[in-house]
């Protein structure tokens, strides 16, 4: 049995729910409080686990693997059914290009760390951590919008969704709960939603894990 260890709003493991449902692979959730207790992603159990004390980290078997597209590269070469990643080098490294855009440019400076930083230490009040905050999606899906724009391939790349869109919704996703207006990417709002209509995506949303009640914050 795969293990997730998820948090249901970390956007990195929201990326890694969307890959075990677009496989088909059955998956344990183990929830990993950020908020309780001054955070369970801190308390030496999680951090046996994993060292560095972030989420998502997934077991498979003595399997144990950190960090998001390291997971959703390991589940593609290992659980070989509906390929993350296209066939064609050309458009296996566009998909790399923009999840990583999401996962290495918008995504480090976001998270909740770094706005916990940006309060706690900085002072810094909601306004100036929410400008913060759209700065950086602005920055990111400006290049995102222009990397999409022209095609007419349902998803990022082609037409089924992969690796990219596995990164792309958890994303949009955050811009519109954080107020982010999104007027100015209508190709990454199109697939976003196009996405959402599809039951691995609605299955692995946020508000659809079995935590967000009782964590809500």
């Amino acid at each position: 049995m795969i293990a997730l260890y998820s948090y249901w709003r970390s956007s990195a493991a929201y990326r890694v729910r969307i890959a075990l449902n677009l496989k088909g692979l059955e998956y344990e959730i183990r929830p990993v409080s950020l908020l309780r207790d001054g955070g369970e992603h801190r308390q030496p159990a999680y951090l046996d686990i994993n060292p560095q004390g972030l989420v998502p980290t997934l077991l498979d078997g003595a399997v144990s693997i950190a960090q998001s597209l390291a997971i959703l590269e390991y589940l593609d070469e290992t659980y070989t059914d509906f390929p993350l990643l296209p066939s064609a080098p050309n458009e296996r490294a566009l998909a790399r290009q923009l999840a990583n855009v999401v996962c290495c440019d918008i995504h480090p400076l976001n998270n909740l760390r770094v706005l916990q930083y940006l309060e706690n230490e900085l002072s810094l009040d909601k306004p100036e951590t929410d400008a913060w905050y759209a700065r950086w999606i602005h920055d990111g899906f400006g290049a995102i919008e222009k990397m999409l724009a022209g095609g007419d391939s349902a998803f990022c790349v082609g037409n089924t969704p992969g690796i990219a869109d596995a990164c792309l919704v958890p994303q949009a996703y955050n811009a519109r709960r954080f107020g982010v207006t999104l007027d100015s990417y209508p190709r990454i709002v199109e697939i976003a939603d196009r996405c959402n209509e599809l039951p691995a995506f609605i299955d692995a949303s946020p508000e659809m894990q079995d935590s967000a009640d009782v964590d809500r914050a």
